[in-house]
């Protein structure tokens, strides 16, 4: 049989088959291969018919595969991942690009589709928070405009989630949970105020799972993106998980242009004539000289 991990704890693998979960074991080959199964993994399980004792929670069974992986992160630990949607509140706490830009560049990395979903619209003019949304949708991203407590705009994201895979990431605080049981009432989840004293929200979420999705799909609960550095990305390849930038290639005066010193650069040309969104250009050069000094140690 075929099914998706939903969830591991304790070295037990809890597999979707349909619309049953299998508690199963990992064999001991994946260990020898040094492969580790993730939570949204594909995989071909057997069902343990002997092991099937009334006093067990969920049927028993064994994970005998792993199908190829569409993508994996690190942090989080999860694969086969279709879809992030970076959460961010218009109110408090207070929105910073810097950190939105980031977690673009993480999701980019990875090859998932982003979507930005700016929460708690009902708390402010829209005038206060128009501009991020043109300059994002300038850069070629989807952003929804959301109010989990006066149901603004949840059917738009009922939509964007509907049989896929998809993750909900930001800033603690922003409303990520409640947004998620505003979506699927069902699902219950633990959510947290935000502490007046240092407009942070309390971490909520405590461990990985796929939670299924009424309309088809899997929600990952999940406590987040642990780290926002991408050390790993030469600053000469950072642009291309900008992908505005797309748009200007093989049209500067010299190739491998970083866009930044280089006379004649299309991009910086783009950004004069207002094709380009300013503060995230500027992100851009802050984690470009950022790498480029990494690299010096």
């Amino acid at each position: 049989m075929q099914g998706t991990i939903i969830k591991g704890i304790a070295g037990f693998y809890y597999v979707r088959v349909e619309k049953e979960v299998f508690e199963c074991k990992a064999r001991g080959k994946f260990r020898k291969e040094g492969l580790v199964p993730l939570i949204g993994d594909e995989v071909c399980i057997e069902v343990d018919e002997d092991n099937q004792d009334n006093h067990y929670a969920y049927k028993q069974g064994q994970i005998v595969d792993i199908l190829p992986r569409q993508n994996k992160l690190i942090r989080p630990p999860v694969a086969n991942v279709d879809q992030g949607l970076i959460v961010f509140a218009v109110t408090y706490p207070e929105i910073h690009l810097d950190l939105l830009d980031r977690f673009l560049v993480m999701v980019e990395l990875e090859g998932i589709k982003p979507y930005i979903i700016l929460n708690k619209i009902d708390g402010t003019k829209p005038e206060t928070y128009e501009w991020i949304v043109e300059g994002y949708k300038k850069s070629g991203y989807d952003v929804l405009c959301v109010s989990a407590k006066q149901n603004i705009g949840l059917d738009e994201i009922r939509q964007v989630l509907k049989d896929k895979i998809s993750f909900f990431a930001g800033p603690s605080g922003v409303g990520k949970s409640t947004l998620l049981n505003a979506i699927e009432p069902h699902l219950k989840l633990q959510t947290g105020d935000v502490s007046e004293k240092i407009k942070r929200g309390k971490h909520t979420t405590r461990h990985v799972e796929l939670l299924p999705f009424s309309e088809g799909g899997y929600v990952l609960d999940t406590p987040g993106f642990t780290s926002l550095q991408f050390e790993e990305i030469p600053e000469n390849d950072l642009k291309f998980y900008f992908p505005e930038f797309k748009r200007y290639e093989g049209q500067c005066k010299f190739s491998g242009c970083s866009h930044i010193h280089e006379p004649k650069c299309a991009v910086k040309e783009a950004l004069e004539r207002d094709e380009l969104f300013k503060p995230r250009y500027d992100n851009y050069v802050t984690y470009y000289n950022q790498l480029k000094e990494t690299r010096k140690w």
